[in-house]
């Protein structure tokens, strides 16, 4: 009669090894994924390994044919065919793979002090005085003058330099910031990483700022860089540290990026662990731009996902029409997968417990995001919980249910309502996080494992 959740690590039928090895893996994917256009490299390479080829290769599509999009490097889409008739719907998982972060502005470098500094403007949610004085890795493409394209990462190898934001020593702190709020500690425009201290030898009176053109000269041998190629380019400076255990058990991991690439990593795996074709459908969608509304064409606000739906369509039919898609759509299953927030038994005050999230409870399903009065939010069915609920129970999923803190304390949103827009029947469906948007977000080995459990069988059974 009562509702009863418990830590899942108390149930015996829960293999701690898979658990771990499971999680190496996710971890490893930190790593290596730590930009939108890194990852969708990763897990393109994984796809392919596993027998997805790219779609356009394609004229026709049958049943159990497996099959990737990409969008301008920032989205990956995976798909295996189903069984049944497409307009019968699609079982969608889609994730984001953006992090908050910070980018370097477009044209950054100044010198002052004999000091070099870059100007940068950070994206999404982030608590700005977090990022102060940490080792940083600077990630991104930049298009050189004659139009070449070049991949730089810096600092992630042992040897490789850092960067960081310096901060105010706590000596002199006091009235400076010591009466600023939170939000302001550190300012947007005090979020600069100091490049180097060491002048040119070149001995010209029209080069005043020697420091400057040393670092522009480091750059020109190394990367065949000028300064007004900083124009074309997309740097991002995230966390240079790796994911790692937490604790003495090692439950846990902490790294930088889990929000949202948990999701990501877990659906992604889930989609190319299938052994057998589905009933429905199944689409794997890592988007971007979610941390900053999922605006442009690489987030969920553009068409990309009519785009290569109608594109599906088309080659599993051998025609197309605007009303096959509107009913593929509308026939459609979907998981938003994103994460939720732990409960912290430090800060339980802006949770309402008897609805909040636990680490180690397993997977969150989240019938609502959004702000006050359930702005901006979905906000499923019953009968669409009812469907999650039973798919989950019916299969030994560890999970519980979450809302992102009390009514008035604040909230966030998901992709969840753009893909409910187009008719796609949609939940919230993720692990949750501590300290979620930080540098180093905390997460449960066994609810990251049970993440991807869910996606596995929401693929195979969802009907």
């Amino acid at each position: 009669m009562l509702l009863k959740k418990e830590n899942g690590w108390k149930n015996e039928k829960l293999n701690k090894n898979d658990i771990f090895e499971f999680c190496q893996g996710y971890k490893n994917s930190l790593d290596l994924g730590k930009t939108e256009r890194e990852y969708v490299k990763f897990g393109l390479e994984l796809a392919k390994q596993n027998g997805f080829v790219c779609a356009s290769t394609k004229k026709k599509l049958k049943s159990g044919d497996k099959v990737f999009y990409v969008n301008r490097d920032k989205n990956l889409v995976l798909v295996v065919i189903g069984k049944e008739e497409i307009t019968k719907g699609i079982n969608f998982v889609v994730s984001h793979i953006d992090s908050p972060r910070i980018d370097l502005k477009q044209n950054p470098l100044y010198e002052e002090l004999e000091l070099g500094y870059m100007k940068t403007h950070y994206y999404g949610g982030i608590k700005k005085y977090q990022w102060a004085s940490i080792p940083l890795s600077l990630h991104g493409v930049v298009i050189l003058e004659n139009g070449e394209k070049k991949d730089i990462i810096i600092g992630e190898k042992e040897d490789d330099p850092v960067f960081t934001i310096p901060d105010l020593l706590p000596h002199l702190a006091a009235k400076y910031q010591g009466e600023r709020q939170t939000a302001e500690v550190i300012k947007g425009e005090e979020l600069q990483i100091i490049v180097g201290s060491i002048p040119t030898t070149i001995k010209n009176a029209d080069i005043k700022e020697l420091v400057k053109y040393h670092i522009l000269e480091e750059l020109n041998t190394t990367y065949g860089m000028i300064e007004e190629d900083f124009i074309s380019a997309e740097f991002q400076l995230v966390p240079a540290f790796k994911a790692k255990d937490i604790g003495l058990d090692r439950s846990l991991i902490g790294g930088y990026g889990q929000d949202d690439r948990v999701c990501g990593y877990t659906s992604l795996r889930a989609i190319l662990d299938l052994k057998e074709v589905p009933e429905k459908t199944a689409v794997c969608f890592l988007a971007d731009k979610e941390e900053t509304g999922s605006h442009g064409s690489t987030g969920l606000q553009s068409n990309y996902l009519e785009y290569f739906t109608s594109d599906l369509i088309s080659k599993v039919k051998g025609d197309y029409s605007d009303l096959d898609l509107r009913k593929t759509l509308w026939n459609s299953n979907a998981l938003s997968s994103d994460v939720n927030a732990a409960m912290d038994p430090i800060f339980k005050g802006v949770h309402e417990a008897q609805n909040a999230a636990k680490l180690n409870y397993g997977i969150v399903v989240t019938k609502f995001t959004g702000a006050r009065g359930k702005s901006g939010t979905n906000d499923a069915d019953a009968e669409y919980v009812w469907s999650i609920r039973n798919l989950l129970n019916t299969h030994g999923i560890t999970w519980q249910i979450g809302e992102l803190g009390k009514v008035d304390e604040g909230g966030g949103g998901t992709v969840a309502m753009l893909l409910a827009e187009v008719g796609i029947k949609t939940i919230d469906v993720g692990p949750a996080l501590l300290a979620m948007h930080s540098p180093f977000e905390v997460s449960s080995k066994l609810d990251v494992y049970e993440t991807y459990r869910t996606y596995k069988v929401f693929f195979e059974n969802m009907i």
